[in-house]
């Protein structure tokens, strides 16, 4: 048994109220039980946490390491300006995921550059939250693929 971790960003808290046109309707809620289904399914554990706080997101990257094998990371705003969030990732040693609920990179200009893309073996953009789902399936099939 492998333990996940998921984390998300300032605003994620409001998904699903929060412009539903570009984000959808579906809760962070809905988001964790998606993901918590997945990790159960295929025998693991799964943190899951969001804060609107940058330090907080770095304590929880920091508490996984050498603990989860592997982290799906939805940085919110802080995609774009968090050069300390990129350095507790670099100091993570299993891979780490990317996700994005809409697609950035049809959105302003500023939002298609990520300091975290940088240290991602993946970046998941556009696929709504079913983006999440993904990222984990990869994570969990490159752990039994490596066992």
């Amino acid at each position: 048994m492998s333990l996940f971790t998921v984390l998300n960003g300032p605003n994620l808290n409001l998904l699903g109220q929060r412009q539903p046109e570009i984000y959808g309707h579906e809760t962070m809620a809905d988001v964790e039980a998606n993901c918590r289904g997945i990790t159960d399914a295929a025998g693991h554990e799964l943190f899951f946490a969001q804060s609107n706080r940058e330090y907080e997101l770095i304590d929880w990257i920091h508490a996984a390491r050498g603990k989860s094998s592997g982290i799906v990371i939805n940085p919110g705003a802080f995609t774009h300006t968090s050069v300390a969030i990129l350095d507790a990732l670099n100091a993570f040693e299993a891979p780490v995921i990317e996700v994005h609920i809409s697609n950035i990179h049809k959105r302003e200009v500023f939002r298609h550059h990520s300091y975290v893309s940088t240290r991602a073996e993946g970046v998941i953009a556009g696929l709504g939250i079913e983006g999440y789902e993904v990222a984990l399936h990869h994570l969990i099939n490159r752990l039994s693929r490596s066992s």
